[in-house]
């Protein structure tokens, strides 16, 4: 994989609630650099998002109910709703985790559809996070199973606000499930290469990480000094 391959597998992302708009202007100049997948940023900033990345190639992704996944189904869909007309081309909804530990699934169907239906009027993609540091492993199978069969374009691992992130573990079992349905995306703890290579080695063909820069200078390094090995 080349650095340039890396890149375009990762949403750049900020969502701390302290991230200033200077921040989030230094991550969307990143972005047009090295060439993400997406900037990721909180609701309120995407349009200052859609205005730094017009014309780049990099996609605008926001959050839905983030981070608990408790709003009213209605209310997700409505900020679906408005964070396309803002600009957003990607939505990472926190589906409702009470409703699985409820085992109301049809709840949970209903949850991601209403977004779903919003996103695929306005072309947008929907990413559905399940927060699986809170579900058991029959719970994760169940809700990744729903998320495949719900038109989603990703079953993510984790909010990165949660008691912990990603694991390959998780990646894995969600990738058995889903199969080619739809994607993966690993998010939350991925700080470094070995961790991004690992969640990809594991089945995730995105990862969201606020480490992107460092993540893809390092594999630089790293193909840098190979290169020169091989010339000595």
């Amino acid at each position: 994989m080349t650095p340039q391959e890396l890149a375009g597998a990762i949403d750049h992302t900020i969502l701390k609630p302290d991230a200033p708009a200077q921040a989030i202007i230094q991550v969307c100049a990143e972005a047009r650099k090295y060439r993400f997948a997406s900037v990721c940023v909180q609701p309120c900033w995407v349009s200052v998002a859609q205005s730094e990345l017009e014309d780049s190639g990099v996609l605008v992704c926001t959050v839905l109910g983030f981070p608990h996944g408790a709003n009213a189904p209605e209310v997700k869909a409505f900020e679906a709703e408005d964070a396309i007309r803002r600009g957003a081309q990607e939505l990472d909804m926190v589906l409702n985790i009470g409703a699985i530990k409820s085992e109301l699934w049809r709840a949970v169907e209903a949850d991601i559809a209403g977004v779903v239906n919003v996103a695929s009027a306005g072309g947008a993609t929907v990413k559905v996070i399940l927060e699986c540091a809170l579900l058991t492993e029959p719970e994760k199978r169940r809700a990744a199973e729903v998320v495949a069969a719900s038109g989603a374009a990703f079953v993510k691992t984790s909010t990165g606000f949660g008691p912990h992130g990603a694991t390959p573990e998780d990646v894995a079992l969600l990738r058995e499930v889903v199969g080619t349905r739809c994607g993966v995306k690993a998010a939350g703890g991925i700080r470094d290469l070995p961790t991004a290579l690992a969640m990809l080695q594991a089945g995730a063909n995105r990862l969201g990480s606020s480490a992107g820069v460092s993540i893809v200078e390092s594999l630089a390094h790293v193909e840098a000094e190979t290169g020169e090995a091989s010339r000595r």
